[in-house]
Parts: structure tokens; sequence; C-alpha cells
């Protein structure tokens, strides 16, 4: 795979959830990136599922560290996260699926980055069942500075309401993999379960858990996929319930999608100011609907106030949204060839460009072209003018 200068695409959209934003492709030529977060010194790492792991540093593409690929349809090197304290000891989580005796798993590693190359490596917890498809796979700090880890059912639906085992979960665990304290279940990092295999969290200010999670798609029938409002202990139904249900002992989403399919992935709770017309809303990366998802949402009443779709179709599948520490929103597309890191800014923002650090593709033909494409279109212009004349 071959990585260059991005070429700065500019679209003006004036959707309803939406002001006057211009969408600027920071990376292009990648295959499936599935995790993006922001370094407090300013670097940005990022991950691909089929095991690659990438830092952005003073506007340069640097790869970081290789991992075998997992062989499978949806797991691989998806989840990624830093310390809260990154700053004082630079600690970097990852999301990974293994083969091993004959058996996929997932695990999250801790490493050490030093001099953008991984150290120390230490498992925080292992055999989380894998297969080749549900694999969950976000990781997140939340705003009680755990870690909470999605995992997808591993094809075998009844471990969804198995509280002994690791998949179809919500995990909440501490940053040196001990479980914490005041987990709903006693020594256990399960904190939520009955899941089919959710890969997108976020809280609000409030700290209340929002999540996406991918319905059926032939098992118990198709589509409802679900946004979920996450609570310690609670059983989110599958594969018992689908949808909406009128038994207590089951928590109902507060939207599902019906007999439509979004394929939700990646979920952002927006809080800029930046974008206006987004903050204190939801954004959903959904990838069978190939569009992004705003969601104003009353949490307190538990009631969606609106759904609006935004750039339907305009980038394919997108796999996640993540909001800059300047407010912007980059979209990571997942559509398995020249896949996209997409920033969405604000008209006056001065574009990012990101170059490649070693050997990089034949940008200089690029510019080539380009020169020669402008002075066509000259010449063209000329021409079209004098023939009015």
């Amino acid at each position: 795979m071959i990585l260059f200068l991005a070429v700065i695409c500019l679209f003006f959209h004036a959707d309803a959830a939406s002001a006057e934003v211009k969408v600027e492709t920071v990376v292009d030529n990648l295959k499936i990136p599935w995790e993006l977060v922001f370094a407090p010194d300013g670097r940005i790492f990022f991950t691909e599922r089929d095991g690659k792991l990438w830092v952005i540093e003073d506007e340069s593409l640097e790869l970081v560290a290789t991992f075998p690929t997992s062989n499978t349809l949806e797991g691989g090197l998806l989840g990624l996260a830093l310390d809260p304290e990154f700053e004082k000891n630079n600690f970097l989580y990852l999301y990974q699926t293994y083969f091993g005796f004959e058996l996929h798993h997932n695990k999250v590693v801790r490493y050490t980055v030093s001099n953008n190359q991984l150290t120390d490596e230490q498992i925080l917890i292992d055999k989380i069942p894998g297969a080749l498809w549900h694999d969950g796979g976000r990781i997140k700090f939340g705003p009680d500075e755990k870690i909470y880890i999605t995992t997808g059912d591993a094809t075998n639906a009844n471990l969804s309401q198995k509280i002994d085992s690791l998949a179809g979960k919500i995990l909440r665990i501490n940053a040196d993999g001990t479980i914490p304290v005041d987990n709903p279940f006693e020594s256990s990092p399960v904190f939520s379960y009955g899941h089919r295999n959710p890969q997108g969290i976020d809280w609000t200010e409030n700290g209340i858990l929002v999540s996406s999670e991918h319905g059926p798609s032939g098992e118990k029938g198709y589509a409802h996929d679900e946004i979920n409002v996450i609570e310690p202990g609670k059983n989110y139904g599958w594969p018992v319930i689908v949808g909406d249900s009128n038994n207590p002992e089951y928590t109902n989403p507060i939207l599902h999608s019906g007999d439509v399919t979004w394929a939700p992935s990646g979920l952002l709770y927006y809080d800029s100011d930046k974008i206006p017309e987004w903050k204190g809303k939801f954004l959903v990366a959904a990838l069978r609907g190939q569009h992004v998802m705003v969601l104003d949402l009353d949490l307190e009443n538990n009631m969606v106030n609106s759904v609006e779709k935004i750039f339907q179709d305009k980038y394919g599948r997108i796999r996640d949204l993540v909001q800059s520490p300047d407010g912007d929103v980059f979209i990571l597309t997942s559509n398995g060839d020249n896949d996209k890191i997409l920033r969405v800014t604000t008209l006056e923002t001065p574009p990012l460009t990101v170059e490649t650090k070693g050997p990089s593709s034949s940008l200089g033909g690029y510019l080539v072209y380009g020169i020669i494409i402008a002075t066509v279109v000259a010449g063209a212009a000329i021409l079209i003018k004098r023939r009015k004349k």
C-alpha cells in the first residue's frame, strides 16, 4: 500500500443538520482504518484493520507497528485508546483479534509509546471470544477514567446472555486491567450484557453512556440496528429480544432501525461550539447505510427529538467519527479500497495535509498532471473566449 500527500477536496453542505462546512481528505489510499485518536502533543494515531498502527506527526505519516493479520472478516487491529495520563506515561491501548489453539480470540493490550515505537507489552484482558464476524472492538476511556470495551457475540448468540462469558458485552476495567470494585457483577469486567455486536460508545457531558449496535443479519430476522442508553448491569436482550419488548427484564433501545439496515459503527457525542448545529447531538457512522446519522436525544425522558442523515452516499461506508481537540470531526471510511481519513471543518479553518515519511508514491507525477490539466483548462478557456469575440 502506498500513501501520499492527500489532495484537499472541498464539498460545501447545507443539510438540515449541518452548517456550511467543508470536507477535506487528510490521508487516502488506506485499507479499512478503524480507530483514530488525538494525543495531547498534536500527534494523531490510527489503526488499520489488517494490522497496521500509524501516526501523523508534523504533517507526516509514519508506520508505528505491524501486527499479524487475523484472517477474519470483521476482526483484526481494531480499537485504540490513549491513557488519560498519556503526557506522563505514554500508554497506548489496542484491541486485537488473534488466532490461537484453533480458535479466534480478542484481547486488549497496553503498550508504551517511545519515539513512535511500541514497547513494554502488557495484556490487560484476554480470551474475549472471537470469530470471523461479530468481534466488537471499540475501546474508550470513560469520564471515570475506566476502560470500556465493546465485544461481539462471536456468532454464538447465546453467549450474550451468559454473565460468565466476555462475548456480547460492554466490559469495564481499570487502566491496569484489574476489575473496578463498583462493577455491577462481583469480580467481573461485565458492565452490560445482551449485546450482539456493539461498535460505538460515547458519553454526554453529564456522563450518560450511549452505544450503537448491529442488529441481526439473517439469524432472528434482519435489521433492527440499535442505539442504546447503557446502564450498569442491564440486559439489552440479544438474542431473546430484537427491537422493542414489553418484558421489563430487558432494556429497550432508545432507537432502532426497524426493517432498515444502518449497520452502525462508531458513535460520537459532539460537544464543541465549532459546528453549533451539531453541538449536544450524537453522530453515528453507518456502514451499510453509507451516511452519518445526527441524533438529537432527550436522555432525561428517554425520547428521540430528531434523526437526520447527512453525507448520504458521498463517501461510501463510514466506520468511525472522532472529534478533534479544536472541534473538527474526522471521518474514517470503510470501503476496503482507497479508504480515507476525512476532516469536516468550518470554512475558515486552514487545511491539514499529510506527507509520507520514507518511500512515497509518485507525488511529483500527480503535481505534473495537475499542472498539465490546469494548462489545458486555461487554454480551453482562452479559445472559448476568442470564439465568442
